[in-house]
């Protein structure tokens, strides 16, 4: 494939409207959507949900699902069913519900053959003093369902301090939440399963929306992993390089902060990009905050000019 700037393929992204969404995405970003309730950009997904559309070179108008079927030799011809991961941006300008999330096994059972959902966030950005939800303070699963069954919401409920640059890893069974004004990029696998435990008595359309308290009460993880274990900060990583943020079964996360120029070999199944912030160059490519670019299989090396700042991800062969 040699490793010019041709060989990216830059997708066009697919945003949500949400109860708790803004502005943001488009005035910030860039994201040709109307409306003032943008609350999500599935910048690299491959979901039934959101499918989105290769934007350049000789895929242009594929979508990523359709690449993946047609050309699994740009993802590393890996075994997986489906396009493994969903890259997305989300801002929040009001609190989102608490939820959980299943595992592969119980979604499979119970979603109809779904992949379950391990996340991660890196925040993008927060108001000061923010917090946000992760976690819970029942001690026994008999405590968990009496508190939620009682509604001690205020008592059950955990939230942690964050700021800008903050990782959080989110296994399935992990109470989590992000509350207004927060903005975060994603990793995810490609999955939209998820258990509303509480939504703040809020009505949509003059009535609640759907809560799933037995399936959350099915996959709850008691007790939750610490307050200490759950958010690490990530904001002094050294600049030019590709830092690995975290590793797990489900997905590798990076992130590279440009400063100049950088380089590396890419040597995975493929890379999903995403520019968080600033602009500059990939093998002579201009690329700016909002971009959404799959570095593929073989691609060889990657050069980085610029002043950005970048995640990115991969799974295991």
């Amino acid at each position: 494939m040699g490793n010019e700037g041709k060989g990216l393929l830059f997708l066009d992204p697919v945003c949500k409207h949400n109860i708790w969404g803004g502005v943001k995405l488009r005035e910030e970003f860039g994201y040709q959507v109307e409306g003032n309730d943008i609350g999500e950009c599935w910048g690299i997904s491959a979901h039934p949900e959101g499918d989105g559309t290769i934007r350049n070179g000789e895929y242009q108008g594929k979508k990523l699902s359709e690449l993946w079927t047609e050309h699994p030799e740009l993802f590393g011809n890996l075994q997986y069913d489906r396009y493994p991961l969903l890259t997305k941006i989300i801002d929040a300008q009001d609190d989102l519900s608490i939820q959980v999330h299943p595992d592969d096994a119980y979604a499979r059972e119970n979603e109809n053959g779904s992949l379950g959902k391990t996340e991660c966030w890196y925040i993008m950005g927060c108001r000061e003093n923010a917090t946000i939800v992760i976690g819970h303070n029942a001690k026994t699963e008999a405590e968990l369902k009496e508190m939620v069954g009682e509604g001690r919401w205020t008592e059950l409920i955990r939230e942690i301090p964050i700021r800008k640059g903050d990782f959080i890893q989110i296994d399935p069974g992990t109470v989590h939440a992000i509350k207004a004004d927060t903005l975060i990029l994603e990793t995810q696998q490609n999955s939209a399963i998820t258990y509303r435990l509480y939504d703040y008595g809020r009505l949509q359309n003059g009535k609640p929306r759907e809560l799933h308290i037995d399936k959350s009460l099915d996959v709850i993880t008691v007790p939750a992993k610490s307050a200490e274990e759950s958010v690490e900060s990530i904001s002094n990583l050294p600049e030019n390089a590709l830092n690995q943020i975290y590793t797990c079964e489900k997905y590798t996360v990076f992130k590279i902060d440009v400063n100049g120029s950088a380089a590396f070999e890419q040597g995975y199944p493929f890379l999903a990009a995403s520019v968080l912030e600033g602009e500059g160059s990939v093998n002579g490519t201009e690329v700016r905050k909002g971009d959404h670019f799959i570095i593929p299989n073989g691609y060889g090396k990657v050069e980085m000019n610029g002043n950005m700042s970048l995640i990115l991800s991969t799974v295991e062969k």
